[in-house]
């Protein structure tokens, strides 16, 4: 499942509907952890990974793993390869991976992160906070009908980072 949401009060309800207990969830953009305390308390037996790159980080999201040991904290840019790769070197799974990068800006930006992210970690449900592809989502029309029943875009298989995409080159030395 992949939920699609702008409105904060709405991001936290769906959190609240696809948390399990025991979840391991990857939280990209958590900023200075206002989501990432609602999560913590609700994969109590889970785990959570918060990323987030912003200088109002690091203080605040240390402060919160006082509280919350299910919580680990890394300053990092999400758009990077190596940081994809750091995280999915500390965990086995990927139950829910939780995207708020920016609020309404870079729609493009936010929907590369999710399909390199969600491509690799493959978790059971998504959700993506992003004013801009909501209202590209809003203001499209298709007769197709394409619908993923995961938290990945399953149409893409195994693909990964297309190579052909020149832009991927700038967020990683890995692609050839």
């Amino acid at each position: 499942m992949i939920k699609l949401v702008y409105n904060i009060k709405v991001y936290r309800e769906v959190l609240r509907d696809i948390i399990q207990s025991d979840d391991v969830v990857v939280e990209l953009g958590c900023h200075v952890g206002n989501s990432t305390r609602i999560i913590s308390k609700l994969a109590t037996e889970g785990r959570v990974l918060a990323l987030d790159n912003s200088p109002e980080a690091p203080l605040a999201m240390n402060a919160l793993i006082g509280e919350h040991p299910n919580v680990e904290f890394t300053k990092a840019d999400v758009r990077l390869h190596e940081t994809l790769e750091a995280v999915a070197k500390k965990i086995r799974k990927c139950d829910v991976l939780s995207v708020d990068l920016g609020g309404g800006y870079h729609p493009d930006t936010v929907f590369k992160v999710f399909f390199i992210w969600s491509s690799t970690l493959k978790p059971r449900a998504t959700i993506i906070r992003n004013r801009g592809l909501l209202d590209f989502l809003h203001s499209s029309s298709s007769n197709e009908v394409i619908k993923s029943q995961e938290g990945w875009l399953q149409s893409s298989g195994n693909d990964g980072v297309p190579p052909r995409l020149k832009e991927f080159k700038l967020w990683s030395s890995k692609i050839s």
